[in-house]
């Protein structure tokens, strides 16, 4: 009897010689979803691609991943030595660049989770952020060490700082206890006793804290299994889409939400990665896109209209970049159209937050049908729903306004120091944004329920406002806040900052809101601002915005 044969009859009467026992299923080789294998999958499959940083000289840095994924393991065992183990919290204070990659992979690798400091925070923000993370070590760009110093006094666990990038001359320690040294994997640093991954699946990789463009900011925890399936997500064809032929640029900052997943995607796959250091202007970014062949591109929408506003007044292309990812701040159709005709590309949008590590959706890649206002669908992982006011669930989930909640593998179940959890009794996350999905599943996001103004006891959306202002070619920013009002309570005020050389009139501006909106939604007062104070994400400054321009009048 042939051996399938054997088999076969024997598993019909309970038994298989040779084969134990068939009613023992068969199994799948276990496998930890650990970040540190994508580097390890990059340094084999991929040796040669580069990780690239642009250079203030013009020049760029160059490492190939093997080298990258060598040094990394070598950061590791720096970390290691100054008694850092797994579990642990190592913060880095610094731009995107190689270096500052291989501080991320260096602490994720060995099961230390990678706590990113904004460095355009308050010393008093980031201090009270390292306080809650307990991180004693810091790795910080050589030109923030004065900033890291003023950290460090308001941080008392901070014992270690790692200097990256440059050297230590700008260190002054705030405490005795504090000492400064460069980080320098090419030492010889014995690095054979260091093993990457070999823990849990759940361990913590990174710790980011939410914009606090609207309020306090709040810390959200990736874990390894988290980020792996964001990455896994983000890398679909109709997500992200990157391959091993592009060149991908993240202009989005290392220190916000994981610089959206790049990080760990380009490796992934093998595609090369360009960070641009801490230059982000126009000049810099055409300079470094041309050098480096970049294809795909990420970032916030400001960072693309610097970008255009560069080649318009000094002329040139950026011919090799076919798409870009924007997201982070909503994005006025002229807005859009202005980018994809200046620079010649597809703009891709999407919608996420810091909660969401930080990827919801995105529009299709090269959509000929895309708009300004869709945010796209989200990928298998991620779930949407819209609810009412008390978190009841809408009846119809299609062309209906609603508050906005998620679930999904890479969504926040607690924040960092919170015995609550961040979900409702059935586990959704509720975004603070007001949103419509329309009938074929994209989703629009229509405002944010904290930025809503109550005036005489109904609601006004900035954002509907904000939309058809900035739409007007003469705006380059709109924002709307809420201004303290006696009889009303509320009352709207428009903040605006026009494109160099345009003039349009405060009736004008007001005039375009007419028979577009209730009447008594048009603001009362409009004020014009030569800069529209941003926040450190690159998202207009809701917060600051309505400190300052909030109070009543007189």
């Amino acid at each position: 009897m042939k051996e399938h044969d054997l088999l076969s009859s024997a598993i019909k009467v309970g038994a298989a010689p040779g084969y134990g026992d068939a009613a023992i299923d068969g199994a799948m080789q276990a496998y930890a979803l650990t970040l540190d294998k994508f580097l390890v999958h990059a340094a084999k499959w991929h040796p040669a691609t580069e990780v690239v940083t642009g250079r203030e000289t013009g020049d760029a840095d160059r490492l190939s991943y093997a080298a990258l994924k060598d040094r990394a393991v070598r950061v590791s065992a720096i970390l290691a030595g100054m008694g850092v183990r797994a579990g642990d919290r190592v913060a880095t204070l610094a731009w995107n660049t190689r270096a500052h990659l291989e501080a991320w992979y260096g602490t994720m690798g060995m099961g230390a989770a990678c706590h990113t400091l904004n460095p355009r925070l308050t010393p008093e923000q980031s201090g009270a952020m390292l306080t809650l993370s307990g991180a004693q070590v810091m790795i910080v760009s050589a030109d923030l060490l004065p900033l890291a110093g003023r950290i460090a006094e308001k941080a008392m666990a901070v014992r270690h700082v790692l200097v990256i990038d440059g050297p230590t001359d700008g260190w002054t320690a705030p405490r005795d206890d504090v000492a400064a040294h460069e980080l320098r994997p090419e030492d010889n640093i014995a690095a054979d006793s260091i093993v990457w991954g070999g823990f849990d699946e759940g361990t913590p990789s990174g710790l980011c804290f939410t914009s606090g463009t609207t309020g306090t900011p709040k810390g959200v925890t990736y874990t390894h299994r988290s980020s792996y399936l964001h990455t896994l997500r983000a890398l679909q064809a109709d997500m992200l889409g990157i391959t091993r032929a592009d060149a991908v640029l993240a202009a989005v900052p290392m220190f916000h939400a994981n610089a959206w997943g790049l990080p760990f995607a380009a490796p992934a796959v093998g595609a090369r990665l360009v960070l641009p250091g801490r230059f982000t202007d126009g000049a810099s970014l055409a300079r470094l896109i041309r050098s480096e062949g970049v294809t795909v591109a990420a970032g916030v929408p400001t960072v693309w209209l610097g970008l255009v506003e560069h080649l318009e007044a000094h002329g040139g292309d950026v011919s090799s970049l076919k798409r870009i990812l924007v997201g982070g701040a909503p994005l006025a159709p002229a807005l859009m159209e202005r980018i994809e005709r200046g620079l010649g590309v597809t703009v891709q949008t999407s919608w996420g937050m810091t909660e969401l590590s930080p990827s919801g959706t995105m529009a299709l890649p090269d959509d000929p049908e895309r708009k300004a206002s869709v945010s796209g669908r989200p990928a298998i992982g991620l779930d949407l729903l819209l609810t009412d006011a008390e978190g009841k669930a809408l009846p119809d989930q299609r062309n209906s306004e609603g508050h906005l909640r998620v679930k999904g593998a890479a969504v926040v179940e607690r924040y960092l120091g919170y015995a609550e959890p961040a979900t409702d009794a059935d586990g959704w996350f509720e975004t603070g944004d007001l949103a419509r999905i329309d009938a074929q599943g994209d989703l629009i996001i229509t405002g944010r329920s904290k930025d809503l103004i109550k005036s005489g006891g109904e609601w006004i959306n900035p954002a509907e406002i904000e939309a058809i202002i900035g739409a007007l070619p003469e705006v380059s920013l709109a924002a709307v806040v809420g201004r303290a009002n006696a009889k009303w309570g509320e009352r709207p005020v428009l903040l605006i900052s026009l494109r160099n050389g345009r003039e349009i009139t405060d009736d004008e501006l007001l005039a375009s809101l007419r028979d577009r909106v209730a009447s008594w939604w048009i603001p009362d007062s409009v004020v014009r601002l030569d800069t529209m104070p941003m926040a450190a994400t690159g998202k207009i400054d809701k917060l600051r915005l309505k400190k300052e321009y909030g109070h009543p009048e007189g």
